[in-house]
């Protein structure tokens, strides 16, 4: 009875902090409102799903249908959530109705036959299988976001790619302790025990994820989602005299201080397309536009670091094109292999 009365307490903490945070996401000042109001209607239906902890069955088969359903929403709404999250004109479109569909199935069936043992069986298979599928879309979104970024921006869209992916990862941490209390359903104290652990799990991922979206808006800045990969090219017909020239033009012009520099606008500078553009840098360096960039931006803060002492780091790395420390650290210590102030020591 304890361990009951404790999972019914935490049941009841984690349904009031998604409300809070619901209303949070759905109140707070952002440029961008979908991705908040996606992630707000996630965490709203999760509050249904988590209402279970305290709250009896309903002798309703509508309003019980209702609540064991709402789960084949949760991952649907994640999935759009980071898409609005990558891509700045990512908007909502009558076709991600279709998104809704295994809901509205299983919402009709319980909500009519109610639920015998083997409707659960069969919801609990398309609910695993649903999750997996997600995920995985959920990944190969990532990849093409961090691959688009690369190829089109300077600007450090990385911090994003990382703590989506991050996020991502720990939903599937925590949906792994999900299988392993249904193996050992068997065993009720383990049981217990597990579904504690998972709740508590969720409620961190999702505060952490919530309070980075709302304290780091820079996170959720995105790119244009109509940009399309660039496709590999075995043998190139560009000439090193292309590579010549605008090399000499990021020398002379420096187009890279500009912290919002893309392909596009290097493209127009260069009078060329940006399909050529992004071939000549990645067949001739071998690199991404976004490290091509960056390497003229670190080599420029490594001249002021060692030429300039007056500059303190932060006035240096906006100097030069950055716009977070956090960012002008990583690639300044993935070029050099040491960070800024370790090398400002090592040449003053």
């Amino acid at each position: 009875m304890e361990n009951l009365s404790f999972i019914n307490d935490l049941g009841k903490i984690i349904f009031f902090l998604f409300l809070l945070l619901s209303i949070f996401l759905l109140t707070a000042k952002s440029e961008r409102k979908l991705p908040n109001y996606l992630f707000a209607v996630f965490l709203l239906i999760s509050v249904v799903d988590f209402s279970g902890f305290f709250l009896e069955p309903s002798d309703n088969k509508i309003i019980n249908g209702f609540k064991i359903s709402s789960v084949l929403l949760q991952m649907p709404l994640y999935y759009l959530y980071v898409n609005a999250a990558c891509y700045y004109n990512f908007t909502l479109r009558k076709k991600h109705l279709l998104h809704s569909l295994p809901f509205v199935i299983f919402l009709i069936w319980l909500g009519t036959q109610g639920v015998s043992e083997q409707a659960g069986g069969i919801f609990e298979i398309v609910s695993v299988l649903q999750y997996y599928f997600y995920i995985i879309a959920v990944f190969l979104t990532l990849r093409t976001f961090r691959k688009l970024y690369q190829e089109n921006y300077s600007s450090n869209h990385h911090m994003t790619y990382q703590w989506l992916m991050q996020t991502t990862i720990l939903f599937v941490i925590g949906n792994v302790f999900v299988l392993i209390r249904g193996l050992l359903k068997s065993n009720e104290t383990i049981s217990l025990y597990l579904y504690a652990f998972s709740s508590v799990f969720v409620l961190f991922v999702i505060s952490w994820l919530v309070l980075n979206a709302l304290y780091r808006p820079n996170l959720l800045a995105g790119i244009n989602k109509d940009l399309v990969p660039v496709q590999s090219v075995k043998e190139t017909k560009e000439e090193p005299e292309a590579l010549k020239d605008l090399v000499q033009f990021m020398t002379i012009e420096k187009p890279y201080l500009d912290d919002k520099l893309t392909l596009q606008k290097l493209s127009e500078q260069m009078k060329m397309s940006e399909k050529q553009l992004s071939i000549l840098i990645n067949q001739q360096t071998g690199k991404h536009f976004f490290d091509f960039i960056n390497e003229f931006r670190i080599n420029h803060s490594k001249d002021l670091l060692k030429d300039q002492p007056q500059l303190t780091v932060l006035e240096i790395l906006y100097e030069v094109g950055f716009n977070s420390k956090s960012s002008f650290y990583t690639a300044f210590k993935k070029e050099t292999g040491v960070t800024p102030t370790d090398y400002r020591k090592s040449v003053v």
